[in-house]
């Protein structure tokens, strides 16, 4: 169910732009926002353009949303050979030196929750407040029921699926958005297999708010629960909603993130 039908007449639209970055042509969206609140960077989820976000950067009223589409994915090129989770790292940091900003909010979705676990823990500086959403610590985790996860294998599902398409377009997201085809979404994959955060998780002593779905069958909360006990200044809160609650509840998203980030 989604929470509140959102005004087409009033997006707060992206701004996008390509930038080329460490040899790669990375598509970047920025929505603008009040210059004297810290910016939210988000890592969006596997084979999701920024579009997707929509719902919530409308949401988020007057907070600067930056994003970016991963290499392979929505509008960024297809490189040859599909960047690890350090690679991604190092090149957010050089996205950030790029578009002049030092400090950030970091808010990590599904897949990319554990490429913000991977910033965060690399360039501990630029993150000022991070937020996982739906996420995991990647190899080590507690999977969700094998259905579910069976989706994530199915580029088809993924692509255009009548049930993310009826999740857009409850939630006014009226984009059209760009794909690279399943390379990318392999890509992500390969990115992703073997990596964890559970040996430095602890050391992340950035101020933190774990977001899980109560009905999340793709990602089980006990996996933020865990998390939890493992990072010193981390809080874990629950919200209404499947896997794609930052699309379906776009509002109550914002609503906790912007008290835990003090926006308001």
């Amino acid at each position: 169910m989604v929470d509140e039908t959102l005004n087409k007449t009033s997006q707060r639209a992206f701004e996008i732009d390509f930038l080329n970055i460490g040899g790669y042509s990375v598509r970047v969206g920025i929505v603008p926002g009040n210059r004297h609140k810290t910016p939210i960077l988000l890592f969006n989820g596997i084979a999701t353009s920024f579009e997707f976000a929509q719902p919530f950067a409308q949401a988020l009223d007057d907070v600067t949303l930056i994003t970016f589409d991963i290499p392979g994915v929505g509008g960024s090129p297809t490189p040859l050979m599909p960047p690890r989770f350090p690679q991604l790292s190092f090149l957010t940091e050089q996205l950030l030196d790029e578009l002049n900003l030092g400090q950030v909010n970091v808010l990590g979705y599904s897949w990319g929750g554990a490429l913000a676990q991977q910033f965060t823990y690399d360039h501990p500086q630029r993150v000022k407040q991070l937020i996982l959403a739906a996420t995991t610590m990647g190899m080590v985790a507690i999977p969700g029921l094998p259905m579910e996860l069976f989706k994530l294998l199915k580029p088809g599902i993924l692509f255009g699926s009548l049930k993310k398409m009826s999740i857009q377009q409850a939630a006014g997201c009226q984009w059209v958005i760009p794909q690279q085809g399943p390379r990318g979404f392999w890509y992500q994959l390969i990115t992703g297999w073997g990596w964890t955060s559970a040996y430095w998780l602890r050391k992340i002593k950035t101020k933190t708010l774990l977001l899980a779905g109560d009905h999340d069958l793709m990602v089980p909360s006990i996996n933020l629960k865990v998390m939890q006990q493992l990072m010193p200044n981390a809080q874990f809160r629950s919200i209404s909603g499947d896997h794609f609650f930052m699309v379906t509840q776009p509002r109550a998203c914002a609503r906790m993130i912007g008290e835990f980030c003090e926006y308001f």
